[in-house]
């Protein structure tokens, strides 16, 4: 594998139709927007549900389709960048997307620098691209899931056990789709972490992010043969 695809200009063209969806969802659920706040729902529930409906539109389904169409991480890297800059303008003008963006955070253009960076420093180092999306499909389904249950629930941004337990059911079924024993000790460490936050310092995204990626690091690293009956046996649960 090497840092430039294989032909450069293919990807480009390849990446170019994804970045247009990925802006046709952001902007497509402003309508959604709309439909929520006149139903009554509170403006931060609809933000909310918002920014994780684009999480999984957006960062899970192309994350997806990455080691499909892509034969190194720098054109998914660099067009995840170019997004986050978009994203970020707005911040800088306080002009905020007010159908997903609040003028309390940029955690939108953190979720995008987490995706791109931990795909891209992943597939570097592990050398597999299936690998490579763990990290970002985590963020993009996992985190989504635990945010949608919680706003479901209490009805305002806040962390809870309830959603980490949503959150984990998913990111176990992934880890272990990718990565086998690694992947599922990679979704339990960012299950734990998605319920701290330092803001604004650090958010989830990048708690997520990092940690699903140092623990497929140091695992896949160390423990290359490590199997999930292995695992299980370790802590001691019933196969």
């Amino acid at each position: 594998m090497t840092l430039v695809p294989t032909d450069l200009l293919r990807e480009v063209l390849i990446a170019i139709p994804l970045f247009i969806y990925v802006l046709l969802v952001v902007y497509s659920t402003k309508k959604l927007y709309d439909r929520m706040v006149k139903r009554g729902f509170k403006i931060n529930v609809a933000i909310y549900y918002n920014r994780k409906l684009i999480h999984i539109l957006a960062g899970g389904v192309v994350a997806f389709l990455v080691p499909y169409l892509f034969t190194s991480p720098l054109v998914p890297l660099v067009f995840a960048l170019v997004i986050a800059v978009i994203l970020y303008i707005p911040h800088t003008k306080r002009k905020e997307l007010s159908w997903f963006q609040t003028g309390e955070n940029a955690y939108e253009v953190n979720f995008c620098i987490a995706w791109g960076l931990s795909l891209f420093g992943l597939w570097l180092i592990l050398k597999n691209p299936y690998y490579a999306i763990i990290p970002p499909l985590f963020m993009s389904l996992g985190d989504a899931v635990t945010g949608i249950v919680r706003n479901s629930i209490y009805a305002r941004r806040t962390k809870s056990w309830i959603g980490n337990l949503a959150m984990l059911i998913v990111t176990t079924i992934i880890g272990h789709h990718y990565a086998g024993a690694h992947g599922v000790i990679a979704a339990v460490f960012a299950t734990i972490v998605e319920h701290f936050e330092i803001p604004p310092l650090l958010d989830d995204n990048v708690l997520i992010a990092t940690t699903s990626s140092i623990s497929l690091i140091i695992t896949k690293t160390f423990f290359k043969n490590l199997e999930l009956a292995t695992l299980l046996q370790l802590v001691r649960l019933p196969l």
